[in-house]
């Protein structure tokens, strides 16, 4: 299948990044700009209290959702934006390493943040995202 997304390494730049360097998008591309997944359900309840991984996790499902309404998957992601609401590094990787796993095989350009708070009551993680689709 044609993607709208190319994925661009540096090979002058560290290999220990677990993602691309940069991203374009193919010409006639619909791009897609997400809401910050959050991690809540349906009822709109914080899922994972004090479980970054989890939040995570849910904040991932979220997303998918929120892409394949709009027609599109995580393959065709361009860039991320992962913020948690903590000063421990070790929380941000916690959250990274959900979101890495969950775009395996698509590497895409990702920035990890760590904030002082988020908006939802208990909130910990929230993916921005940007996507692109060939019409």
């Amino acid at each position: 299948m044609a993607r709208a997304v190319r994925l661009i390494g540096a090979e002058t730049l560290s290999s220990v990044a677990q993602y691309s360097y940069a991203a374009s998008v193919e010409p006639g591309a619909r791009l897609i700009f997400l809401a910050g997944a959050c991690p809540l359900d349906a009822q709109g309840r914080t899922v994972g209290v004090d479980d970054v991984a989890q939040q995570a996790s849910c904040a991932v499902v979220n997303m998918v959702a929120a892409l394949e309404a709009a027609g599109a998957e995580l393959a065709d992601v361009v860039f991320t934006r992962v913020l948690v609401a903590s000063a421990r590094q070790e929380d941000l990787v916690a959250a990274w390493n959900v979101v890495r796993d969950a775009f395996d095989g698509h590497p895409v350009p990702s920035t990890l943040l760590g904030v002082t708070v988020l908006g939802y009551p208990d909130q910990l993680v929230e993916i921005e995202a940007v996507a692109a689709v060939l019409e």
